[in-house]
């Protein structure tokens, strides 16, 4: 049986969260790969909604080990507080399901501050970043100065490993005319929160081999989306780490070799959230039609979201770029009563038609989508559990997308309810 890669097939926002939580059912493993606390995951499990942003969303299963992998970067207040927050709706957490990378490296006010200085400054290229932090966590784990997970157990030699941090962080912020950060004060926010912490650490590289050997079910759950990923999205509208699914393996110590079906998440339309090129969108009544019925807010900033036309280009990429086997199309139903449906086929860039989005930054912002229009249909799809419950015109065009992007649609989802799904291929069971 395979373990299962979950990623966002767009720029995120894609609908991983119910997708992920049925496929963690059926899961003994979950595991998180990348990001940070700067993902948003809503479960609906009965009449109870999650919210998550750092915590894999098995983690409210009972029975399940949930596993946040090394290519994560921790906010470790952020993951108390999100852990209390379960816990008082009744969720139970502790080491007994929750791991924690011991080489995981952590987010600190330095990371949050230096983040919302550069996010909100007057000059430059916004990103449109959450401003707590991720990028700069990064940043410090590629220049082999972050405070990793391990050296909060290591007191006695991590106020060295804090200047060393600061001997980066305060050349920073004198030039930019501000008051330096003193060690004693970074040490003692480590040390604050140490002990709560520490308890869920592991070898997760070890872990999770002893637990594939032991025949168990790994799902590695992905966050933001494809498009965002560092080297393969919208640079530099991207995210700061890989999303593609080959850093389930790096992320999470899993060789590649063990890491099997890729789901590749996918909205029936294409929604962004931030700054960045978006050749489909509609910055009109439908595409605030589609946000209205979608509900399009982001779940950790509450932005709204830049609604538009699905772009089979860009999830064909992603398709290449992840090895995805089969897609999981979510939200149908926000497309039932349309007349008619475009669907972005190629781009026109300077007047030549291509079938890619090109990698830099002017030529994205020029390309213009070449669109096929689709008959829309009459009924819903609201609520469907089997093809038969879809209006015709309805599988066409789920058929015609498989088509444009060359990869089998496995789930068709058409609500937030976990059981109004379409189950064509169960990715675990390939």
């Amino acid at each position: 049986m395979a373990n299962v890669v979950v990623v966002g097939a767009q720029w995120g926002d894609e609908g991983k969260g119910k997708l992920v939580d049925w496929l963690s059912e059926q899961a003994d493993t979950v595991v998180r790969f990348q990001g940070g606390h700067n993902a948003g995951h809503t479960l609906v499990i009965g009449d109870k909604v999650y919210k998550l942003s750092l915590l894999p969303s098995g983690v409210v299963r009972p029975g399940k080990l949930a596993i946040i992998g090394n290519g994560v970067v921790l906010d470790p207040y952020a993951l108390v507080a999100e852990v209390e927050k379960l816990q008082g709706q009744g969720v139970a957490i502790s080491r007994d399901n929750l791991r924690v990378a011991d080489n995981v490296p952590l987010i600190l006010s330095v990371h949050r501050e230096l983040d919302a200085l550069r996010e909100s400054g007057a000059s430059g290229t916004k990103i449109g970043t959450t401003k707590r932090g991720i990028g700069p966590a990064y940043e410090d784990k590629v220049g082999r100065r972050a405070i990793r997970l391990m050296d909060l157990a290591e007191p006695d030699s991590l106020m060295d490993k804090v200047e060393r941090l600061l001997a980066h962080h305060n050349a920073l912020r004198r030039g930019l005319d501000l008051p330096e950060f003193k060690a004693a004060d970074i040490h003692a926010e480590l040390s604050a929160i140490a002990d709560r912490v520490l308890p869920y650490m592991d070898t997760v590289w070890q872990l999770l081999d002893e637990e594939r050997r032991a025949g168990k079910r790994i799902l590695f759950e992905g966050a933001q989306g494809a498009l965002l990923d560092i080297d393969h999205g919208t640079y530099p509208f991207v995210t700061s780490s890989n999303t593609v699914a080959g850093q389930a393996a790096t992320g999470s110590g899993m060789g590649p070799g063990q890491v099997g079906y890729v789901l590749g998440i996918a909205k029936a339309y294409t929604t962004r959230v931030g700054e960045g090129p978006f050749p489909t969108e509609q910055d009109n009544d439908i595409g605030n039609l589609i946000g209205e019925r979608g509900h399009e807010f982001g779940t950790v900033t509450g932005r709204k979201r830049r609604c538009g036309w699905f772009d089979a280009v860009l999830v064909r990429q992603t398709v290449r770029t992840s090895g995805i086997h089969g897609i999981a199309l979510t939200k149908l139903d926000i497309l039932d009563g349309f007349k008619d449906i475009k669907v972005c086929v190629r781009y026109r860039l300077d007047g030549v038609e291509i079938d890619h989005l090109p990698a830099s930054q002017s030529a994205q912002a020029r390309v213009e989508p070449v669109y096929e229009t689709i008959d829309g249909w009459d009924g819903t799809t609201a609520g469907a559990r089997s093809w038969a419950d879809l209006p015709a015109q309805a599988i066409k065009y789920v058929r015609r997308i498989e088509e444009l992007i060359g990869a089998p649609v496995a789930l068709v989802s058409t609500s937030p309810e976990r059981q109004d799904t379409i189950l064509v291929q169960n990715p675990f069971e390939t």
